[in-house]
């Protein structure tokens, strides 16, 4: 019985690719912002933080997102993504411009409301861009393609430092009332871009039958994507994994207030960090059609241990730079993981990159854990930073034994 030929996704696949980038780019844009809206609505460290909690919180509902998306299919969710991201930015424009006058507060409620909407739609798209990248084309090519649409998601994330602080802030004053203009711009952009792919033609895979046109077999699943305990542990990994991108440049300001003998500040130098993690990304798209993907994420697991272990040796700059260019390892970690999380799954695909996305959280979790342990005067940042070997551990765990779990 001869095969029948692979469609060509091509076009597809740039569309979901483009999605990657809006989802870097708004990502760091939320980040980018923190400092501006400290001084804007005249915040302490904790409460500039809450952007964040506002933003990541959101990932809490990835699970019912992805039965979501089940139940309605990849285009109609990517469609519903770009709304609601569309509509929180427009949301945020208008409450805050609308209630100028009321207190700082207020306004900042209304501030962390709408970003809190504008993470829902992010969610989605998140949920769409990560197992459709995988089943747009052969599936032993799944890797590679996740890997490319992360490095493009990585050009955004360092792109959008750059033009939040050179072109959006600028020489603006930190007042509550310059605070939307950015998001109705990317409000309009976003609702436009949303209102195209509804005439836009994009193919509704069934995974199971992509999967039988490709081996020639009819594969029969199990009944609920909760019978496969690889799905679950791989959430859990990309929890771990969280705790690894996050907790470099996370614990790098800490690091450079314990040494005052250190030059300059911990963000002059993040920018090295996530340069670090799109070149390997890079990289890594073009060395996975070479190499099977539990050996590259094994290789990077290493190498990134590696980098932090011998900070550890190393004194001043040559310490950070070490630690710095563990990104370069971290690159290509997260699509291998959803990779290995998403194998053999047919129907179940989309409910599992819910389960598995719900891993995001870490960001939230280990972080603060780590934060802890660095305000211990007894421990400091030299023990926090050595949380992340326990990390490492257990994505190669999942790596080679977690992810075979359940599966023939």
């Amino acid at each position: 019985m001869n095969k029948k030929q692979t469609p060509n996704y091509t076009f597809a696949l740039i569309i979901v690719i483009a999605v990657c980038f809006l989802i870097g780019f708004v990502t760091t844009m939320n980040n980018s912002m923190i400092e501006f809206c400290k001084e804007a609505f005249k915040l302490s460290d904790a409460q500039g933080q809450l952007v964040n909690t506002a933003f990541y919180g959101a990932y809490a509902l990835s699970i019912p997102f992805g039965f979501m998306m089940s139940k309605i299919g990849y285009k109609k969710t990517l469609i519903l993504g770009l709304a609601v991201v569309g509509l929180g930015f427009i949301i945020n424009w208008a409450a805050i411009s609308s209630n100028l006058e009321a207190s700082t507060g207020v306004v900042y409620t209304y501030f962390l409301g709408s970003m809190f909407v504008v993470a829902l739609g992010i969610v989605m798209l998140q949920l769409v861009a990560n197992p459709y990248v995988m089943v747009l084309g052969a599936p032993e090519k799944g890797a590679f393609r996740m890997t490319l649409s992360q490095a493009i998601n990585s050009v955004a994330t360092t792109l959008a430092p750059i033009f939040i602080g050179s072109v959006i802030i600028g020489d603006k004053l930190p007042t509550p009332s310059a605070v939307p203009a950015p998001y109705l711009g990317l409000g309009i952009f976003t609702l436009l871009l949303c209102v195209i792919l509804v005439f836009l033609n994009l193919p509704e895979i069934k995974e199971e039958e992509q999967a039988a046109e490709a081996t020639g077999e009819v594969k029969q699943y199990k009944s609920s994507v909760f019978k496969y305990p690889h799905v679950w542990l791989g959430a859990l990994a990309i929890f771990m994994y969280m705790g690894l991108e996050i907790g470099i440049p996370s614990m790098l300001p800490a690091y450079f207030k314990a040494d005052p003998t250190l030059p300059g500040k911990a963000t002059d130098y993040l920018w090295m960090y996530w340069g670090g993690m799109m070149v390997g990304r890079f990289i890594g798209a073009a060395v996975l059609s070479k190499f099977q993907p539990r050996v590259i994420l094994t290789f990077c697991l290493a190498g990134g241990a590696l980098c932090v272990g011998v900070s550890f040796l190393l004194n001043g700059m040559a310490s950070v730079y070490c630690m710095i260019a563990a990104g370069l390892f971290h690159s290509v970690m997260w699509p291998l993981v959803f990779n290995l999380g998403l194998q053999e799954l047919g129907p179940h695909t989309k409910s599992a990159s819910g389960i598995i996305n719900l891993g995001v959280v870490g960001a939230a979790t280990l972080t603060p854990i780590m934060g802890i342990v660095v305000d211990n005067p007894a421990l400091g940042v030299g023990y926090a930073i050595a949380m992340m070997f326990i990390y490492y551990v257990y994505v190669l765990w999942f790596c080679w034994k977690g992810s075979k779990v359940g599966l023939k």
